[in-house]
């Protein structure tokens, strides 16, 4: 029976082009959703503090309340998704999603109601993400798969776009608390619903279109996270000191832009926005780049030694922060672009998940270190210059992770990180 199921497995056609970007286009569009609950606080801030009085000690716990399951969630989140496939647990984390910014627009104003609800979110949130990343590596695995990722990136950022911007396209909603969250319960259902056309669309391919099933694995043994390549390994330490470099900066980033180079709050914020603007445009592009040429090692070596530097200029010298900015944003859309979908070429299909779950544990913990470290650095010494040699400091230590990453994957344990589709049609 198995011999005649591979048999006519082998009979049918492959998935088409068009399909394989309608699977990519539906998950970009969840992921969307994702992201513009996820900065649905931000812009609504003031309102918070006018309407119901919120501090900016709550405000701050209902962003901050989001990481607090992520440190464990995520790795269990990629088990779960090895265990029981891509398709039930990915559409499971966006409910969880979806209900997260329920529970937070209909709190009736209470603090403790809205941080369940962020809390709720932040529980699918990244399990979700993982999910969805892992979703991309099956699919276009050997076909585009670095630009695909780049893409979903794309896609995804506009959620934080729109939701960031939202006060200027949606400004008589502004009047009042909850209105604003009620946009993030329908980008909620939007991703709900993109999901469920996803897993539609996975199903009927794989009963008509050659494709390997969802694969399960059996049963998780800690002791196999020990086993990864330490190809694997230097990409997880790339991935957490990159990140630990970028969102730790952001966090004070408008703040140390007025007080240090005495801009105006709007200029500040069209500064930083420079980093999602640059990083939607340029992601695509990268990953089509690293899919022809390879060379994906010493493009993320390019991307860290881009970030050493841009500190320090914005710290010490009085050059337009167009510059560094630039350089950082150049940094955010190639090293992303480059990086995730690396993993999908080194692991085996079956640990997918549970390996994009444990990078980003260790994303989350790091996020979390430095983002407490930073600020404890400048309050102790008065200002940020400190705090921007250790942001600058982490580029270094990138690097250094990525040049590993080159020589392992020119070595004889190598997974074709350098190699691209030139090299391949050669």
């Amino acid at each position: 029976m198995t011999l005649r199921n591979d048999n006519q497995n082998i009979l049918k056609p492959e998935p088409s082009a068009v399909y394989r970007w309608a699977v990519l286009i539906f998950v970009s569009i969840a992921m969307f959703g994702n992201y513009y609950i996820y900065d649905s606080i931000s812009p609504l801030a003031d309102v918070l503090s006018k309407q119901l009085h919120f501090t900016d000690s709550d405000i701050g716990l209902l962003v901050g309340i989001y990481s607090v399951p992520n440190i464990f969630m995520v790795l269990i989140g990629g088990i779960i998704i090895d265990r029981f496939g891509t398709r039930l647990s990915t559409f499971t984390f966006t409910l969880l999603v979806f209900f997260g910014a329920l529970i937070t627009a209909f709190s009736g104003g209470e603090l403790w109601v809205m941080a369940v609800g962020r809390l709720v979110f932040g529980l699918g949130a990244e399990s979700m993400i993982v999910g969805i990343t892992t979703v991309i590596g099956r699919w276009f695995k050997g076909k585009q798969l670095s630009f695909a990722f780049g893409v979903n990136l794309t896609i995804a950022r506009l959620g934080s776009f729109a939701a960031l911007n939202s006060p200027t396209w949606a400004k008589s909603l502004y009047a009042e608390w909850q209105a604003p969250l009620l946009l993030s319960v329908g980008a909620g259902v939007i991703a709900v619903a993109a999901i469920i056309i996803y897993w539609g669309l996975d199903i009927n391919a794989e009963r008509n279109y050659r494709m390997a099933p969802v694969p399960k694995q059996d049963e998780f043994k800690l002791k196999s996270v020990f086993s990864f390549s330490k190809s694997f390994w230097y990409i997880v330490m790339l991935c957490v000191t990159f990140y630990s470099a970028i969102f730790p900066f952001e966090t004070f980033a408008i703040k140390f832009f007025i007080d240090v180079r005495h801009i105006s709050r709007s200029v500040a914020g069209f500064q930083l926005s420079m980093l999602k603007v640059f990083a939607m445009i340029l992601s695509p592009l990268f990953g089509l780049l690293s899919d022809y040429i390879g060379k994906r090692a010493i493009m993320m070596m390019i991307g860290s030694a881009l970030l050493m530097p841009v500190y320090l200029i914005m710290a010490y010298t009085h050059i337009s922060l167009y510059i560094p900015m630039a350089m950082m944003g150049i940094a955010f859309s190639l090293i992303p672009a480059v990086m995730w979908p690396s993993v999908a070429i080194i692991i085996e299909e079956k640990k997918l998940g549970t390996a994009y779950g444990l990078m980003t544990m260790v994303q989350n913990i790091g996020l979390a270190f430095f983002n407490f470290l930073i600020g404890g650095i400048n309050d102790v010494t008065g200002g940020y210059n400190a705090g921007m040699w250790v942001f600058s400091i982490l580029g270094f230590v990138g690097f250094f992770f990525a040049w590993m990453l080159h020589k392992s994957e020119t070595g004889p344990n190598k997974h074709g990180l350098e190699e691209g589709m030139r090299k391949a049609n050669a």
